[in-house]
C-alpha cells in the first residue's frame, strides 16, 4: 500500500518525478533529525518537528522548487522572495543537473539557524 507521502511523488511525471525524489533524499541527508511529512498537500521536512522547507512544483512553469520556510533569514542569489514575506523559494531545472552543492549550502545555512538558537525550537 502505498502511503500519502509516496503518493504525491508517484503522482508526478517524469522529470518531475525523479528530481523531486532527488531532492527529497538530498534533503533527508543532510541531518539525522530532519523528518517527512506532508502538509498543504506538499511533502513538508522538519527539524525537530520545526517547519523546515516544502518540495512543490511551480503551477505556471511546472518546474519544482525548494520551499524555504524560514527563508527571509536566508541570503542566497538564487533564492526568490516573490510575493511571500517570509518564505523564500530556490526554483530547480528538472531537464538539467541539479546544483547539489547550492542546494546543500542553502539547506545547511536553514539549519544553522536551527542550531544556533536563531529559530527557536520547541
Amino acid at each position: 500500500m502505498i502511503d500519502d507521502i509516496d503518493a504525491y511523488y508517484l503522482d508526478k511525471e517524469e522529470p518531475n518525478r525523479s528530481c523531486l525524489l532527488a531532492l527529497k533524499n538530498i534533503i533527508l541527508k543532510q541531518d539525522k533529525a530532519i523528518t517527512e511529512t506532508r502538509k498543504y498537500g506538499m511533502p513538508c521536512f522538519c527539524y525537530k518537528s520545526k517547519m523546515f522547507c516544502y518540495l512543490w512544483v511551480d503551477k505556471k512553469t511546472k518546474e519544482p522548487y525548494i520551499l524555504m520556510v524560514e527563508g527571509k533569514h536566508l541570503s542566497h542569489p538564487q533564492l526568490e522572495v516573490g510575493k511571500r514575506s517570509r518564505m523564500k523559494i530556490f526554483r530547480v531545472d528538472p531537464t538539467k543537473d541539479l546544483q547539489i552543492i547550492t542546494i546543500k549550502l542553502i539547506l545547511n545555512q536553514a539549519l544553522e539557524l536551527y542550531k544556533n538558537g536563531a529559530l527557536l525550537i520547541k
